[in-house]
């Protein structure tokens, strides 16, 4: 057994995850370009079927993303003053929203992108999730600056 704290890595069942993803709109979605994997900070919104899980992302028509089949996308919180947080992982295909279903969602399905000009709605129609919680160090006694303040 390690002397010391030590830090716990759980992980987190599917609600535990799907939970999470509804506490945050921002997150990051990996694809191929040109044989390279890129990361891009999208806006997304989690829509929920009969069919599973689902994330709304909106891009730019012709862009890498709206162009796109496969993608992963990952999200999470971190406190780095405690050394704790969380993050889930999302594998899936990306699918473009027809306009119809659009409509008949409407604002309840858009993730309102922070940049205009996102008029390619996509869905990515999740077939992996999975996420980890890292709880902080246990220690027996706790002293910080902040306590004093």
């Amino acid at each position: 057994m390690p002397e010391g704290p030590v830090e716990q890595l759980e992980e987190l069942d599917r609600d535990a995850c799907i939970r999470l993803l509804g506490t945050s709109g921002i997150g990051r979605v990996a694809i191929v370009v040109d044989g390279f994997p890129t990361v891009l900070p999208v806006n997304y919104r989690v829509w929920r079927t009969g069919d599973g899980l689902q994330l709304v992302i909106r891009t730019r028509l012709g862009s890498p993303l709206d162009r796109s089949a496969r993608a992963g996308f990952e999200v999470d919180g971190v406190d780095p003053a405690h050394r704790q947080g969380w993050s889930v992982l999302l594998r899936g295909e990306l699918v473009h929203l027809a306009a119809e279903d659009v409509a008949a969602f409407g604002p309840d399905i858009d993730p309102a992108p922070w940049v205009g000009e996102r008029d390619s709605w996509l869905v990515l129609r999740a077939f992996d999730v999975s996420g980890r919680l890292l709880h902080p160090r246990t220690v027996e006694w706790q002293v910080t600056v902040r306590a004093y303040l």
